[in-house]
């Protein structure tokens, strides 16, 4: 709404405001902007939920030394939401598809978090919804961006083509050429398509939701993840850097770079918060929501395969899950003492603080790793 005021509308008779049309310019507003919006209003959330009495409930079998965190206030995932979504709508051009469509997707995912949320409230236990409903609303909600992204290729503006980490010429197909010709068959040419973003986010929702076991290690990781997200957003928009690097350049997804940054303002502002010892929780509605919205992105910039190590610490969390549940069901053997894996390592003798800092450095060598894999191609 700023980007149209101050720009479209009010450029031709203010010359300095030429300056909202730059994308970098825009980005560390909304960033700046997410950050002030989290610092500001996080205390009167708080506050609320505390007199709404939306506590978190610790489960039995964890770490006894979290059960002193009983009581603190969930939920917080909403402030989050707030400060993400608010700034995108304020510096944004609104006209981009891209923009509403992850906006929307956040939202969504989000929504799903908040009904496990408060289902976990008013019966006042540690389960919500169930797995079922959660998968399958879940998977309701990608599908339909999985959809959207379809009818986006076919006005030109996006491909269903993989982009493989270092083998700049290989660009595989989602798709069943033999299918796409018949009238009434012409989605099912896509169901691979749509398979694989239903995996890549859903996944990438739960993965987050795993790591959410810490004071401030979920937030931390999504950080890092987002900052790398928003560096990749521009770079596939920009066409020099695209050129550059040999990227195939798409001039729509320069507008994401603008809902990452604010994804890193918020983060930052409520891991104000958020850091041991945590005075708000971000639950359900938090952590699904930045799932959601991290491999909502993933698929918009076409940087599915980079994910497992843009987000590479929630991908060995839920791997942990995984291997811990199977191991179980065909060995009735362990593989780790708990799982996920940061809870493991408190079992091992590492103090909370210790995990979430390695944990964090972890996320931003993942990170680091995975821009670098923009040159060596």
């Amino acid at each position: 709404m700023l980007y149209w005021l101050l720009y479209q509308k009010l450029f031709p008779y203010v010359s300095p405001f030429r300056v909202f049309r730059y994308l970098t310019f825009r980005t560390a507003f909304a960033s700046l902007t997410a950050l002030l919006i989290a610092l500001l209003i996080g205390p009167f959330v708080i506050e609320k939920l505390r007199e709404f009495q939306i506590g978190q409930y610790i489960r039995e079998d964890g770490p006894q030394a979290h059960q002193k965190k009983a009581g603190t206030p969930t939920m917080g995932g909403v402030l989050i939401c707030i400060a993400i979504l608010l700034p995108t709508l304020l510096w944004a051009d609104l006209s981009d598809p891209f923009v509403w469509l992850v906006m929307l997707s956040t939202l969504a995912f989000g929504a799903i978090g908040f009904a496990d949320d408060y289902i976990k409230v008013v019966h006042r236990r540690n389960l919500g919804l169930t797995a079922r409903a959660k998968t399958g609303y879940q998977v309701l909600v990608s599908a339909g961006v999985a959809v959207a992204l379809l009818s986006m290729q076919a006005q030109g503006s996006y491909s269903t083509e993989l982009v493989v980490p270092f083998l700049k010429r290989l660009h595989p197909g989602l798709s069943i050429p033999a299918l796409a010709g018949v009238p009434h068959l012409a989605l099912l040419a896509f169901l691979p398509f749509i398979a694989f973003t239903i995996l890549v986010i859903v996944g990438s929702s739960n993965a987050v939701n795993l790591t959410d076991g810490l004071d401030g290690l979920a937030i931390g990781c999504t950080i890092v993840a987002a900052a790398a997200l928003t560096v990749l957003t521009y770079v596939s928009g920009h066409v020099v850097f695209a050129d550059y690097l040999e990227l195939e350049r798409m001039p729509l997804i320069s507008e994401l770079a603008i809902f990452c940054g604010a994804m890193v303002g918020a983060s930052i502002g409520f891991l104000w918060y958020n850091a041991h010892p945590a005075e708000v929780f971000m639950g359900d509605v938090g952590s699904l929501a930045l799932g959601g919205a991290i491999g909502t992105v993933a698929v918009a910039i076409r940087q599915e395969l980079l994910l497992p190590f843009i987000g590479g610490i929630f991908v060995l969390e839920a791997v942990s899950v995984i291997l811990q549940v199977g191991s179980y069901k065909l060995r009735k053997k362990r593989i780790f003492k708990m799982a996920p894996l940061h809870h493991h390592f408190e079992l091992q003798g590492w103090s909370e603080s210790k995990v979430i800092a390695r944990f964090w450095i972890g996320s931003l060598v993942f990170a680091l790793f995975a821009l670098t894999t923009l040159k060596l191609r």
